[in-house]
């Protein structure tokens, strides 16, 4: 595993220890980048107009299409570690 790597996963477990829960446009991001450094670009169907809640997080990662999943690794730490300072 590289540095990043391990790094990401500390990452994963640090954010699960905020003191407190982040506003909802930082857990969209969190999870954009999450996904993205994990899995790469977004894809299957964008969730139905009544599934609010799946559309944000199809949408906050769509965002991030093309980004590279080593980019999208670092800037999910560099974000938790801004949350965690």
């Amino acid at each position: 595993m590289s540095e990043l790597d391990d790094a990401f996963e500390k990452a994963q477990i640090d954010v699960k220890k905020l003191p407190r829960k982040p506003d909802d446009d930082t857990l969209l991001k969190l999870y954009a980048l999450y996904k993205q450094g994990s899995v790469g670009d977004v894809s299957g169907d964008k969730p139905g107009f009544f599934d609010f809640v799946g559309a944000a997080k199809y949408e906050a990662w769509e965002k991030n299409k093309g980004m590279s999943q080593d980019e999208a690794k670092q800037n999910y730490i560099n974000l938790v570690n801004k949350l965690t300072a």
